[in-house]
């Protein structure tokens, strides 16, 4: 019926059955809603591996729908979604392993506390007794054993020696304890304990037993989940190392590139100094490069006047003066108003 139902959905949908007015309040399902197993999506979900066994969980509380996985699987946001159900599939799996280590260390204290055989009771003094006469009977037979093999006579005493033979199976039948509880013990098979699922066996049983429990959907369970555990864990510490080694990568990129950086900057400032000091140095050697011209100039204008008699000079001189003697006189008629006043009215 479930096969028929699962087909009939995929054919016709999971709302074929539903009135108009339910299907106006209906929602489909999809593989990222809440209801859906995120374990059933991206490996297998636990509820589904210890069916009719000791550890059944019991029917999973939420939706296992191959069309939905189908759908899960083609979806772009895939490989987005896959981490996160792995990580919550692998935290419920380990709090299965976890219950189960502890189911199996207590199986293991029960082995080691079993109770060793008890010690045989003490003879009865019947038997004690006939035990003593037995055993005065061997030494009485030895004895004489050795001395007719002294004289010579081995027949007779290969004779005795299978009496004392006798007597000593007679010894052994007395010295054993007949408690039907210790001879019980004595035969009871030892017990073993299974590392992957926790169930007990018996030790050496037959081969098809041992098959027959290795293959059983306990065993085979508990194994896909410790499986799944170490492989989680592989592939995170994996996936950890390589993001370390991206760290350290980028890291060191970016040392790189600050190295170049600064020596970039460095020969700049470099080359800026060196272009700064080439223009000090041009800078100064022009001004003594003007410095020599105006010397040079200095020079060529003293030999002239040298050449000239000095005749230059003195006329500088000369009209130097008179021009001063001139400027003299003309502030001194500008000042003296009152003189020529004077001469007018007179």
């Amino acid at each position: 019926m479930d096969a028929q139902r699962a087909l009939l959905d995929e054919l016709m949908g999971a709302a074929r059955n539903l009135t108009e007015e339910e299907r106006k309040g209906y929602k489909e399902v999809t593989w990222d809603d809440k209801e859906v197993c995120g374990f059933y999506m991206v490996r297998f979900c636990p509820h589904d591996l210890f069916v009719n066994t000791r550890s059944d969980l019991g029917a999973c509380p939420r939706i296992h729908d191959p069309k939905l996985k189908e759908s899960f699987e083609k979806s772009p946001r895939h490989d987005a979604y896959v981490p996160k159900f792995e990580a919550e599939l692998a935290q419920f799996c380990e709090k299965l392993v976890m219950d189960l280590d502890r189911r199996v260390r207590r199986g293991r204290e029960r082995l080691a506390q079993e109770v060793e055989p008890a010690p045989p009771p003490p003879l009865t003094a019947e038997k004690s007794e006939q035990l003593s006469v037995v055993e005065e009977k061997i030494k009485n037979l030895l004895e004489q054993v050795e001395s007719l093999g002294e004289a010579g006579k081995v027949d007779e005493a290969e004779a005795l020696m299978r009496k004392v033979e006798t007597l000593n199976a007679e010894k052994t039948a007395l010295s054993q304890p007949q408690n039907d509880k210790v001879l019980m013990l004595g035969q009871e098979k030892k017990m073993a304990l299974c590392e992957i699922c926790g169930s007990f066996l018996v030790a050496n049983d037959a081969a098809e037993r041992t098959q027959s429990h290795v293959t059983g959907k306990q065993h085979v369970g508990y194994g896909m989940v410790r499986d799944f555990i170490t492989e989680y864990k592989a592939a995170k510490e994996k996936a950890n190392d390589e993001e370390k080694l991206a760290r350290e990568k980028e890291a060191e990129e970016r040392r790189k590139q600050r190295e170049k950086e600064h020596e970039r900057r460095r020969r700049s400032d470099s080359s800026d100094r060196d272009r700064h000091r080439d223009k000090d140095h041009n800078r100064e050697r022009d001004r003594y490069r003007d410095r020599d011209s105006e010397r040079e100039r200095s020079r060529e204008h003293d030999v002239r006047g040298y050449r000239d008699g000095g005749r230059g000079v003195d006329y500088r001189l000369r009209n130097g003066r008179n021009g001063g003697r001139d400027r003299y006189r003309d502030r001194s008629r500008s000042r003296s108003p009152v003189k020529h006043s004077y001469r007018r009215s007179s």
